[in-house]
């Protein structure tokens, strides 16, 4: 009987280790370098492992929250930060009625990427399914 408590035990203790939220972990040294040389005034962003292997650093710039993506080899990836739906530039809104009038905005994001430069990431709810919609600050579609 006692074998079969410890063996429970056993099995509890290594479930719950390998259930560890990847918030735990820390983000190697290259990309805390690069995150710092990035944004310099920033020391303590929250760090998570994203599903696509990407370290996310969460952190506050003027009390908005932002999010900057970086590869496991420090490569800056992108950085957003979340906008209210009001703040898009006129053109977007003007582009989003002409082409997406009927669905329901979910989410709306300044993104800067590492090789698509600046835009706006709306994402649009259809149907039960998320769909984005990215967009450059003149209305057009990427």
């Amino acid at each position: 009987m006692k074998n079969i408590a410890s063996l429970f035990i056993l099995i509890l203790v290594i479930g719950t280790a390998s259930c560890q939220d990847s918030k735990d972990k820390k983000a190697p040294q290259s990309v805390v370098a690069n995150f710092q040389a990035k944004y310099p005034g920033e020391t303590d962003p929250d760090w998570h492992l994203d599903s696509n292997g990407l370290w996310e650093a969460n952190f506050k710039i003027n009390g908005e929250r932002y999010r900057a993506d970086f590869e496991p080899n420090g490569l800056w990836v992108e950085t957003e930060n979340s906008i209210k739906k009001s703040e898009l530039p006129e053109a977007i809104k003007l582009a989003i009625e002409k082409d997406y009038k009927d669905l329901k905005i979910t989410e709306v994001e300044r993104v800067q990427h590492y090789s698509k430069g600046w835009f706006y990431d709306v994402e649009f709810k259809q149907e039960g399914k998320k769909m984005d919609v990215e967009y450059r600050e003149d209305g057009t579609s990427l």
